[in-house]
């Protein structure tokens, strides 16, 4: 057996295991089996039939984050608007997989939602390289309100559902920053200092322009190898920082703000369609609530964060104008790429004029 369909086997017994304790016949309308039996015309036939278990929401996030508020949130607002016929059960922390056997997972319909940043989706999801564009906002108003417009999430659920799944929006955990044992005051405090990424090209490449050392590495690995001085800088938002306490090994955290940690709520294209027109119009509305509850929360414990940071004694620095302007003139290399990736239309109402 491959460790894939090893992996599958057992991501498949967890999940019987935990449908068949959470809601086992529980009474509701849509398709019991929530893999595309379904009637995607909302017929009365498939309105009849119950729910015998509660479906799978996976992320690969601990639980003391905005991810799993997130996702909490929604699953309980499907729960109330459904009167209690529609369930969902939260499966965090990697339990089913991490990011990328999710994605796999979700496609297939093993698994019908998924909470996650957008970073791992690029191989998945092309036109999500948009979201790497560096130094794009200053503000996480600006974010929201270009990520909510309604003919750019047109566009974006358009490529979603593309590759095989639906698209309900987006939350985030707001800006990634940051951490290292270095003053960065100028841009020439960025050359050579060896900073964790994710294996994302776009997200290395920006580090490049910087003259920085990008280096792809595990995450489980990245507190050790600041410990161990393997790596000297990482970058995240404060709410990964201070739950994974990396802030320990690092004299300071720098307000980079380079992109918006984006959090997608999707859901397999396959499932959605089963379900009827309410169910999915209860599964949109649920999604709203939840967005916006995340946020507020999201925005609360960035406050709580810096303050845990601060009162270590590691010291926040904020950059000046002049460095961001200058980050974003040194990541035109990575500008033209995504332009070249990416729909011009998705580019044109993401980015504007950004980087040109």
């Amino acid at each position: 057996m491959t460790i894939k369909k090893w992996k599958r086997t057992i991501t498949g017994l967890l999940l019987t295991a935990g449908m068949l304790l959470s809601v086992t016949g529980c009474a509701a309308t849509g398709n019991t089996t929530g893999n595309g039996s379904g009637d995607s015309n909302g017929s009365e036939e498939a309105s009849q039939e119950e729910q015998r278990y509660a479906w799978p929401l996976a992320t690969a996030s601990p639980e003391d984050t905005v991810t799993q508020i997130y996702a909490e949130k929604f699953a309980e607002e499907v729960d109330r608007l459904s009167d209690g016929k529609m369930k969902i059960q939260v499966y965090p922390n990697s339990v089913l997989g991490g990011d990328r056997e999710l994605l796999e997972s979700c496609y297939d319909g093993d698994i019908p939602f998924v909470v996650q940043n957008t970073a791992p989706q690029v191989n998945f999801i092309p036109e999500t390289a948009v979201f790497d564009a560096p130094c794009a906002f200053e503000t996480l108003t600006e974010v929201r309100q270009t990520v909510d417009d309604p003919e750019f999430l047109d566009l974006m659920k358009a490529a979603y559902e593309k590759a095989g799944y639906e698209l309900l929006g987006y939350s985030d955990q707001g800006f990634r920053v940051m951490s290292t044992n270095k003053k960065v005051e100028t841009i020439d405090d960025f050359k050579g200092q060896k900073i964790r990424t994710m294996e994302n090209s776009y997200h290395m490449d920006f580090w490049k322009a910087l003259k920085a050392n990008p280096t792809p590495m595990s995450f489980s690995e990245v507190y050790i190898g600041l410990q161990q001085s393997t790596i000297d800088a990482q970058e995240n938002p404060y709410e990964v920082i201070v739950s994974n306490r990396l802030y320990e090994q690092q004299d300071y955290v720098v307000e980079t703000n380079h992109l918006p940690h984006l959090l997608s709520l999707i859901v397999s294209e396959e499932f959605y369609q089963s379900l009827t027109k309410e169910q999915q119009e209860i599964l949109q509305e649920a999604s709203e609530l939840a967005k916006e509850y995340s946020r507020e929360a999201s925005d609360a414990r960035i406050s709580e964060r810096i303050s845990v940071i601060e009162g270590s004694g590691t010291q926040i620095v904020s950059l000046s104008e002049d460095v961001r302007k200058e980050m974003v003139e040194r990541s035109q290399s990575v500008y033209d790429e995504i332009r070249e990736n990416v729909d011009s239309r998705i580019v044109e109402k993401y980015l504007g004029n950004v980087g040109e």
